[in-house]
């Protein structure tokens, strides 16, 4: 007996001498995927850093040394050159965050109450209403027939509302958002809830939309971003200088910009206007910066949600 327990004595010890070193090597493995990914990042936010270095550099020293990490000179020029059009550059962002707000808003509502009705089992529309929901998907008449239909038909040519409702609904958001719901919200609660008295509005808008936050941010900030960087609708379909959003005025900014660059029958008071030169690089890396700096102090925010309601929709379905 006492050889026994000698035995095992000795196992136990053994065991517990191999356990620190798989530890360790799993741990060494989670620090070579750190590394990796930590390189990763760093390959991604190179290009970013080296548009904010460009726009505060001095047009001249570009034009002698190129494009650099360690500018000669830095410059405000091309700053000025995007700030310049001051009340326009205002108005254009409050057109834009409008759109953004208020599409994305809109967008969240409409989207996941379809989400919710083809979620739920005993509604006899769901399967017509998920096909519907695919085929424009698959089929698509392009940019001239949504011209055709929103201009000739629906004569809203030059409304904000062309800005907001072409965006509005997606379909892959909208299945990402009823694999949530399928997924995530036991339907023991909703039997509970109809159990109570609950209706179907009461339903969703007490029980399922509070649960749907994570996938609602994640949704929400693909929109936003979506609206945000959008302007071909603005290209097509608004005329008034005062209803541009901001992607769209930079587009202009640049144009201007290209067409002082070209034109030789430029005005000496425009070329003094811009201090003597004319920062073309350093003007359009200042527009980017101006497009991309909101998204990136905005994302942080919503990155937690963002990666679990994407992790969530994606993944269990």
């Amino acid at each position: 007996m006492s050889k026994d327990l000698e035995k095992k004595s000795k196992k136990k010890e053994n065991s517990a001498d191999l356990a620190p070193s798989r530890s360790d090597k799993k741990g060494m493995g989670q620090y070579v995927l750190g590394f990796c990914l930590l390189l990763y990042t760093l390959f991604c936010a190179l290009p970013v850093i080296l548009v904010f270095i460009v726009a505060f550099t001095d047009e001249k020293a570009i034009a002698r040394n190129g494009i650099s990490f360690f500018p000669e000179i830095w410059s405000l020029e091309g700053m000025r050159a995007v700030l310049k059009y001051g009340s326009r550059l205002a108005n254009s962002y409050g057109i834009t965050i409008l759109i953004t707000v208020f599409g994305t808003l809109l967008g969240l509502l409409v989207m996941s109450m379809f989400a919710y009705a083809i979620s739920r089992p005993d509604f006899r529309l769901s399967k017509f209403l998920s096909i519907y929901l695919l085929i424009p998907m698959l089929f698509n008449g392009g940019m001239l027939s949504g011209y055709l239909i929103f201009c000739g038909v629906y004569n809203m040519k030059d409304s904000l509302w062309l800005l907001i409702l072409p965006l509005c609904v997606s379909t892959m958001n909208v299945i990402i958002l009823r694999t949530y719901i399928v997924s995530s919200i036991p339907a023991e609660l909703m039997e509970a809830a109809k159990i109570d008295g609950a209706g179907e509005y009461r339903t969703f808008f007490q029980i399922t939309l509070p649960l749907l936050k994570p996938s609602l941010a994640a949704v929400g900030f693909m929109m936003a971003t979506a609206y945000w960087n959008d302007w071909q609708n603005a290209m097509m379909y608004i005329d008034t200088p005062e209803k541009q959003p901001l992607q769209m005025l930079l587009v202009n900014i640049q144009k201007n910009l290209d067409f002082l660059l070209n034109s030789q029958n430029v005005p000496a008071d425009a070329i003094s206007a811009m201090g003597g030169s004319i920062p073309q690089k350093s003007a359009t890396m200042a527009t980017v910066v101006v497009v991309i700096a909101p998204i990136m102090v905005v994302y942080p925010f919503f990155q937690k949600y963002f990666i679990k309601g994407l992790t969530v929709g994606s993944v269990k379905g």
